[in-house]
């Protein structure tokens, strides 16, 4: 009897891995944001980056557009595009954040004293928690929100010549 009890324990089992094991391989594991675009950002709390004071919704919200960059000074394409977000600070209807993501602060603040620094305001995202809000998975990202913290659009990967354009006709309107 105990044989039988055993045996039935362990087929039990064995159909339980494997239904897990099925329901895992079914499941879409492809992780995308497209869907943020047109949705509300709420509950934003960035940490300045030399104060460490709690930038909220209620600050943003003081800008017609607001272009969020998540950037690092170890990261490549990061350096890519900062020539970009050089001539977005040019632009009045346009605050650029800049979140410096997981990086050291003696780093981020040698990589904008030698490239310039495009940040009207200027944060730092230790653990990348903040990140998560905007369905950041990667650097550099930015998310174009207006004053409403309505995502227009999420870029992913460096800004190019053509997203200055979009973003540029965008703000202008």
């Amino acid at each position: 009897m105990q044989k039988k009890i055993i045996k039935f324990t362990i087929f039990i089992l064995i159909i339980f891995l494997m239904g897990v094991f099925f329901i895992g391989l079914s499941k879409d594991t492809f992780y995308s944001t497209k869907d943020l675009v047109g949705k509300k950002i709420t509950g934003i709390e960035l940490i300045t980056f030399n104060d460490e004071k709690i930038f909220t919704e209620i600050d943003i919200k003081k800008n017609k557009f607001i272009l969020i960059n998540f950037w690092a000074s170890w990261c490549g394409p990061c350096k890519i595009e900062h020539p970009i977000l050089l001539k977005l600070q040019e632009e009045k209807n346009l605050r650029l954040l800049g979140v410096n993501f997981k990086d050291k602060k003696e780093n981020a603040l040698l990589f904008l004293k030698n490239l310039g620094n495009p940040y009207n305001n200027l944060f730092y995202d230790k653990i990348g928690k903040s990140a998560v809000n905007f369905g950041i998975y990667g650097i550099p990202e930015s998310v174009l929100l207006n004053k409403d913290l309505i995502v227009i659009k999420k870029f992913i990967g460096p800004l190019s010549n053509s997203d200055f354009e979009y973003i540029k006709g965008v703000i202008k309107r």
